[in-house]
């Protein structure tokens, strides 16, 4: 029942079977019966199919206050007889790669050490290709990267969606309509991030599917924060996740340039040795999904 309260909660958030599917990594088939599934256990009706759409009715909407109520007691069960404080290590060590250590896993870590204050953490930041390797060689256990390789060492699942998108400084006004085509995108000035960055690995899949063989690349950093510096003081671009740019666009110092017709998406990854099992590692993992965008 519980599963079948946190499908429906998030359908309801969505309004649509699809992202719901992909916010839980669950077939759109299993969504469906779940719903459903409710739907006859308690003799009503939830949502109205539509064509593209769904809508949710009135009695669904009075199921998604109880649905609030109920599931808030099963986390409270949870938190006191699943996840004691004494459940967990006092040290936890991990990877992740830059882009996520910067911008998404600092708050959360934050977040976690107010419920559970005794466990301290060492967190390395490093390029993608870093983090893999510190796994094989068992320096670490698991870790958060950006991409995934097809290493049968490694077993990756999927964290979060991203998107690669084009910035500059929101003092150039050379594009006055604000987006390029895919032309254009190959002879502008870029500024890129070094080999072995997940971010660069994902654009230049993009770009060999696009039969791009290179860009104008002029310098290349090691980390986004100096990609975003540099452009503060220059007219020249990035490919950069939109994770790291939100604050930027909030303080009106970058801005998007849209491509017209391209779009460069990704996932970020939890990533560990096959056959690694922890139990603190998949709470955590709970954890981290839960709160990254509070």
């Amino acid at each position: 029942m519980k599963t079948k309260l946190q499908i429906f909660k998030i359908v309801a958030k969505h309004l649509s079977f699809t992202k719901a599917a992909e916010q839980l990594y669950i077939s759109q088939p299993a969504i469906s019966k779940a719903i459903k599934n409710l739907e006859q256990d308690y003799n009503t009706t939830l949502f109205i199919r539509k064509r593209n759409s769904i809508e949710m009715t009135t009695e669904g909407k009075s199921f998604l206050i109880y649905t609030n109520k109920i599931l808030t007691v099963y986390a409270e069960m949870d938190e006191k007889f699943l996840h004691k404080k004494d459940n967990f290590p006092n040290f936890i060590k991990f990877g992740v790669s830059t882009t996520l250590s910067n911008y998404i896993i600092p708050k959360v870590v934050a977040k976690f050490r107010v419920n559970f204050p005794e466990t301290r953490f060492n967190i390395i930041s490093n390029n993608s290709d870093t983090i893999e390797e510190l796994i094989l060689n068992e320096d670490i256990d698991f870790g958060i990267t950006e991409g995934r390789t097809s290493n049968p060492k490694l077993h990756f699942e999927k964290f979060i969606k991203d998107e690669i998108v084009l910035v500059t400084n929101v003092n150039n006004h050379t594009f006055t309509k604000g987006v390029i085509d895919i032309e254009t995108l190959q002879q502008i000035p870029i500024v890129e991030r070094e080999k072995g960055s997940g971010t660069k690995m994902i654009i230049d899949t993009f770009l060999l599917e696009h039969k791009i063989t290179k860009l104008n690349s002029v310098v290349s950093f090691n980390s986004t924060e100096a990609i975003k510096n540099y452009l503060y003081h220059s007219d020249h671009y990035a490919l950069l996740s939109i994770h790291s740019i939100s604050g930027d666009l909030m303080n009106n110092k970058l801005k998007i340039i849209d491509m017209k017709d391209l779009s460069i998406e990704r996932w970020f990854y939890f990533v560990n040795r096959t056959g690694y099992l922890s139990n603190t590692f998949e709470y955590f993992k709970k954890f981290i999904r839960h709160n990254y965008n509070f």
